[in-house]
């Protein structure tokens, strides 16, 4: 159960109904120069997604305050608290996943409403993995101590080609990963869908009552994501985390209030997409 002191920050990241849609902006942190396609102007993208009214908005320390700093009423703050470098193309020789230092100091100072962290499971890279499952558990101690809500991020990778890492959907791998992230003490787990989303209840289910949030990986057609969406929703899910699929859509504020019908209205893809179009 996660700790009665993180009840505050936890009710303002979920919405009233237990849902959450957290707009992803946090690319930059990881260098790579094809994360920044659409957030080149991260004031700009951040006052877009926080006019379109998403329930949680994630960032890095350093960009958190040109969300932070705005007056008035805005989405909560999901604060990134780890770098890592398996994006590479090509990929670097060493690879790593490190904290930032005092990430609930900084959370805290941010008044984030949660901090993200990743379990990477990498073929043939061990090291990786157990780095970030030391991380996690320095995590939960210190979101222990502040009342932080954790949120762990199990994100189990392909074998590397030319193209770096590309995500797993098999949901052999997904589900005791995010079981493993459960178990180290996650309040809210952000996954990636599985190929078959059908089955993605298995899931939900091993998750034991933690709140699902879906990934959203690599740019998709609209169709596709509203698609998608809604069936992760049916499954289950307690919403989801997207970001590439809005900041590189060329209508970010559309299809964010599309996306928010899905998570919290439960609107059909049809009626996702006449939303988009200001219907």
């Amino acid at each position: 159960m996660p700790n009665p002191a993180a009840a505050p920050r936890l009710n303002r990241l979920l919405a009233a109904d237990g849902r959450c849609f957290d707009v992803a902006i946090d690319h930059g942190f990881f260098n790579e120069a094809g994360f920044l396609s659409g957030i080149e102007d991260m004031r700009r993208a951040i006052g877009t997604i926080i006019a379109a009214a998403p329930d949680a908005i994630q960032l890095s320390p350093g960009m958190a305050p040109h969300l932070q700093h705005r007056p008035g009423a805005k989405p909560a703050l999901v604060l990134r608290t780890d770098v890592a470098n398996v994006y590479g193309r090509p990929l670097p020789a060493a690879l790593f996943s490190r904290l930032i230092e005092d990430p609930v100091g900084a959370a805290v100072r941010l008044d984030a409403a949660c901090v993200v962290v990743n379990i990477l499971l990498l073929p043939g890279q061990p090291a990786v993995h157990e780095r970030c499952v030391e991380n996690v558990s320095r995590l939960r101690a210190e979101c222990d101590r502040f009342g932080m809500p954790l949120m762990v991020e199990p994100l189990v990778m392909k074998g590397a080609n030319a193209d770096g890492y590309g995500v797993d959907g098999d949901a052999a791998k997904i589900i005791p990963l995010v079981r493993q992230a459960v178990e180290l003490g996650a309040d809210i787990i952000k996954a990636d869908p599985t190929d078959d989303v059908s089955i993605y209840h298995r899931v939900i289910e091993t998750a034991a009552g933690v709140p699902v949030l879906v990934r959203g990986g690599g740019k998709a057609s609209e169709e596709e994501v509203f698609r998608r969406t809604h069936a992760l929703m049916e499954q289950g899910a307690s919403g989801i985390v997207y970001g590439r699929n809005v900041i590189q859509h060329a209508n970010p504020a559309g299809i964010t209030r599309a996306l928010m019908a899905i998570v919290h209205e439960g609107a059909t893809p049809e009626r996702a997409m006449q939303i988009l179009n200001g219907g």
